[in-house]
């Protein structure tokens, strides 16, 4: 049976090979030192406070007119200029680490059967040694139940836990004029009513206040040590005589009150909390666990190599980057589904999941809409993780009206536009540049609502849909209907302004034109088109109300463009070329995550969506180009396509021995697309499932770009986007099984392969009923 976990043989020598936990609220970088454990705590809101966050866009809707003649004649540049291309920049509150929990003890003898552990299942990072005899045991997880970091220290029979414990507020890159106090007390109730301390209960308290700001954060570490006695000294508390130690520790952000009120909540908290490190982790377990375990990947690989640390898989498949090694892809798989779970809660993921080591994250650490985000939640619907579709779905909720600002000062409209870049706190556009000309992109609402739309389809949550989605799909459908308002002489709408992240079409001459401004950007054009279709649709099938208004909008846009080339175009606007060496793939919208291009229905302008990927660069080989890639590689049936992406994510070093990744390969920059967004791509190449429509039924592919290197395999749990789940999917060289079970009664067509190679097979399936499909390869 695949592993559930990774190990390794050393300690954690830097951060970003610490091994995490967490509960989409708090999380945890865990060294696995034996005797100076250092453990990161960090939290969703922990961002550095920025006096310009929560400025408005400046209101340009009186100069679009103008902007849209200067365009459409063919002025990019004084385009963007008078729209904002010159406002002063503005940027995001980046994400920071809180402090370190810090243990030094004394240690005399020497350190033998080290052995660092992750348990996927349980979120429980364990590190045991052997000293002097006796076997060492460290804990720490992020309880979901119960909001808390837990770390526990037990020493082996006949040795006791002698240590010192403290807070550290100034990790790597802290600014300057950071203030940050450390105080040790003992319980705090106890004092207030004059009683005699039982010696072995103790509190370390932080206060954090950032620079220039009357706002901070704070930090509690209630100790425990079982069997001995606490002694608190200035910002340290000592240890003596414990057979067990237990720390529990928060943080929350805020403004920084008087010194006697301004940790009550977290201390009372605290105290709330049982000193029972079996009952607090049963109680975390409950709900992690079957969460994690809805769904599971074995590629049928050797039981020696699944037993080997992280770090050697990695190496072994670097040394041989010709064959893909099934243990590791399992690993990465499992490992996905946990971070991408631990990472979800109060907010999605950020651009580094929940974990960062320093001050000084990339990018801000924050959320970028354009790409990032949607490609780590891609596996969130199919792969049967609603925590992290539920936390996008609060980042939404918590940006609406930001959002309606945007399009009324941008774009003088009804409705929404979501911003390419967000901290968290805000949703308002701000990202104005000659070159990087995010202002102009009005994708992104129906981007970042798409995940929602799949988890409705999967999950059948019609309260969802009805009460949160649809209200939210209208306002995107109406945002279209208001900006589409200019026309070509053949009275075809035309989208201007328009963005294609990140990329730069070419002029007529065939350079590159250096303003981002354009028109007919095909991800926007294929964004106003799904948006304007899906509100109309699902208006009218769960409400009385009709979509035709919004539909006749959506009959008037262009069609997608075939350049020189055969390819699809990036912008479907004659004078616009292609700029074909860039990492972001915004124009394969329609194929992934859409549908609308596709093998089965779109047969020509699929190969010409194939034509695109086969001209498409590597740039730069960010993580996030690959995996675009490779997802819309497998929605058009290309094996080949679909592996040469995923070789190029295993092979140029994108992990940590965390398996965390990086952004670029050889472990350079800190962030979560590549291992958040992997377990996507091999869902992908083994399954894909469309819904019925109007006029079709629903369908579903088995393995539409197996590559040749996974002969074997089996998957379960996934659920289709018509409702069903996926008992078991199991396949051979010789043969393809799928055993499906379906809430209600319905109809689709099944086939294996890619498009072509089997015709596809009516079945019925009766509601609660399990129904067996095997196809032979």
């Amino acid at each position: 049976m695949p592993r559930h976990g990774i190990h390794d043989t050393a300690p954690a020598t830097r951060w970003e090979d610490a091994y995490l936990s967490g509960n989409g609220r708090h999380g945890a970088l865990v060294h696995g030192r034996t005797d100076a454990e250092t453990v990161v705590v960090t939290h969703h809101d922990l961002v550095l406070p920025d006096a310009a966050s929560g400025v408005e866009p400046p209101a340009l809707a009186g100069e679009l007119p103008a902007v849209q003649d200067l365009l459409l004649a063919g002025e990019q540049a004084e385009a963007v200029r008078r729209f904002g291309g010159d406002w002063e920049p503005r940027y995001v509150q980046p994400f920071h680490p809180g402090f370190a929990v810090s243990w030094v003890r004394s240690r005399r003898e020497e350190v033998t059967e080290y052995r660092r552990e992750l348990d996927f299942r349980t979120g429980v990072v364990t590190t045991r040694w052997r000293e002097g005899g006796g076997e060492w045991l460290a804990e720490c997880f992020v309880s979901r139940a119960d909001d808390v970091v837990v770390q526990r220290l037990v020493a082996p029979e006949g040795a006791a836990v002698e240590a010192e414990i403290g807070l550290d507020g100034r990790l790597p890159g802290a600014p300057d004029g950071l203030r940050a106090a450390v105080r040790s007390v003992y319980r705090p109730a106890e004092i207030a009513a004059g009683a005699e301390l039982p010696r072995d209960t103790a509190l370390l308290r932080l206060r954090a206040r950032y620079p220039d700001s009357s706002y901070g954060y704070r930090g509690a570490a209630r100790i425990v040590a079982t069997g001995g006695t606490v002694r608190c000294d200035g910002p340290r508390v000592y240890v003596s005589g414990a057979a067990e130690l237990l720390v529990l520790t928060r943080t929350a952000r805020g403004e920084i009150g008087p010194p006697a009120s301004e940790l009550s909540r977290l201390d009372t908290g605290m105290y709330r909390l049982p000193a029972d490190h079996r009952e607090l982790l049963a109680r975390h377990v409950a709900l992690h666990g079957p969460a994690y375990d809805r769904v599971g990947l074995d590629l049928g690989a050797p039981e020696e190599d699944r037993q080997r640390p992280v770090a050697e898989l990695l190496e072994r498949q670097s040394a041989d980057p010709s064959v893909l090694q099934p243990a590791l892809l399992e690993a990465l798989f499992a490992a996905g589904r946990y971070h991408l779970l631990s990472a979800s809660g109060a907010l999605p993921p950020r651009l580094c999941g929940l974990w960062t080591g320093d001050w000084h994250t990339a990018w801000g650490g924050a959320f970028t809409t354009n790409a990032n985000l949607n490609l780590q939640i891609a596996s969130a619907a199919t792969g049967d993780l609603p925590e992290a579709t539920h936390a996008l779905a609060a980042l939404v909720r918590g940006q609406l009206t930001d959002w309606r600002t945007n399009a009324r000062l941008l774009y003088g409209t009804r409705g929404v536009v979501a911003p390419a870049h967000t901290d968290g706190t805000n949703g308002l556009q701000y990202h104005f540049n000659h070159s990087w000309a995010h202002h102009l992109w009005t994708a992104g609402a129906d981007w970042l609502l798409q995940p929602l739309v799949e988890y409705v389809e999967t999950s059948g949550d019609l309260d969802f849909l009805r009460t949160e989605l649809l209200p939210l799909l209208a306002e995107v459908a109406d945002f279209y209907a208001d900006f589409l308002t200019r026309t070509d002489p053949d009275g075809t709408l035309v989208l201007v302004p328009s963005y294609s992240p990140e990329n730069h079409p070419t002029g007529p001459d065939g350079t590159q034109l250096p303003a981002a401004a354009s028109i007919n950007a095909t991800m926007d054009l294929a964004a106003a088109r799904h948006a304007l279709l899906t509100a109309a649709d699902l208006t009218e099938l769960h409400t009385d109300a009709s979509g035709a208004h919004w539909r006749t909008v959506a009959d008037r846009l262009p069609d997608y463009r075939v350049n020189a080339d055969g390819a699809l175009a990036e912008w479907a606007w004659p004078s616009s070329g292609d700029t074909y060496d860039h990492r972001h793939v915004s124009h394969l919208y329609p194929v992934w995550p859409l549908d609308e291009i596709s093998p089965d229905t779109t047969p020509a302008l699929a190969e010409a969506a194939r034509t695109a990927l086969l001209l498409r660069g590597d740039e730069n080989h960010s993580g996030h180009g690959h995996l675009h890639r490779a997802l819309a590689a497998a929605r058009l049936d290309d094996p080949v396509l679909t592996g040469r992406q995923l070789s190029q994510l295993l092979i140029r070093d994108f992990y940590f021995r965390s398996l965390m990744s990086s952004h670029y390969p050889d472990r350079n920059v800190y962030n979560a697309d590549v291992a958040h967004a992997l377990p996507a791509v091999l869902i992908e190449l083994l399954l894909r499932s469309h819904p019925a429509t109007a006029t079709a039924p629903a369908r579903l592919v088995l393995l539409p770009a197996l590559p040749d290197a996974l002969p074997h395999g089996s998957l379960y749990g996934l659920r289709t986007r018509f409702g069903a789940v996926v008992r078991s999917l199991s396949w051979t060289p010789a043969a393809v099984t799928v055993v499906l079970c379906s809430p209600v009664d319905q109809e689709l067509t099944v086939r294996s392969g890619a498009v072509g190679k089997h015709a596809p097979v009516r079945l019925l399936l009766t509601a609660g009923e399990e129904r067996t499909v095997r196809f032979d390869r």
